[in-house]
């Protein structure tokens, strides 16, 4: 049994969660970053859906040393470069897939780093995409969130308002409790505090 959250009361979550206000993904990265957490990331698949609760997130800005915009645009961060609300996804390691919300007003060179998710809807498929039954380890880091998702570079660039993937926010409720630390996993840029944690969530990459 896979199911974490009963039918009835994902029916009453996903009643709280509505596509984001004009402007949302229009702001700095460091501002949209926290308010990431605790949106719905969505994505359809077939006749149904794969989702999961953001509980971590990165912001990367053109005048941060670890971000992909640092040295100007490129082919490859093109897009961090367009309009919030956008896709950005790269891989690393030649291996992982890694996705990203855009952000700021076009030209800001900004994205955010989906780095962790609690699943929500379709944790079968999301079993079956990661080849785990460890639901701890389903979307608790970046690589895996993609993986587990079925995101990939042919969703590169596809709008996160009325795409295939979308992300939602709560329409009601108090704000979440978030911690701020420090990145993981970069050289450049380390001592920033840009990481956003759902403050005790137990699906985080990295406590």
């Amino acid at each position: 049994m896979y199911v974490i959250i009963s039918f009835g009361n994902r029916r009453r979550i996903l009643e709280n969660y509505t596509t984001p206000p004009a402007g949302f993904f229009s702001r700095d990265a460091v501002v949209l970053a926290p308010d990431l957490i605790d949106c719905l990331l969505r994505r359809k698949v077939g006749g149904g859906f794969i989702s999961g609760i953001i509980v971590e997130t990165e912001a990367y800005t053109q005048d941060d040393p670890a971000s992909h915009s640092f040295r100007g645009r490129t082919p490859r961060n093109r897009l961090m470069f367009e309009r919030g609300g956008l896709a950005y996804v790269y891989l690393i390691y030649g291996v992982h897939n890694c996705f990203n919300v855009t952000s700021g007003i076009p030209g800001s060179g900004e994205a955010v780093l989906i780095r962790a998710a609690q699943p929500f809807e379709g944790i079968e498929l999301m079993i079956a995409n990661r080849r785990t039954e460890k639901l701890m380890n389903l979307c608790s880091g970046p690589g895996k969130l993609s993986e587990a998702f079925g995101i990939d570079r042919n969703h590169n660039g596809i709008s996160l308002e009325d795409g295939e993937i979308q992300v939602l926010v709560r329409t009601e409720g108090s704000r979440p409790d978030i911690a701020v630390t420090k990145r993981i996993g970069i050289t450049s840029g380390f001592d920033l505090k840009r990481r956003f944690v759902l403050n005790g969530s137990r699906w985080i990459s990295r406590s």
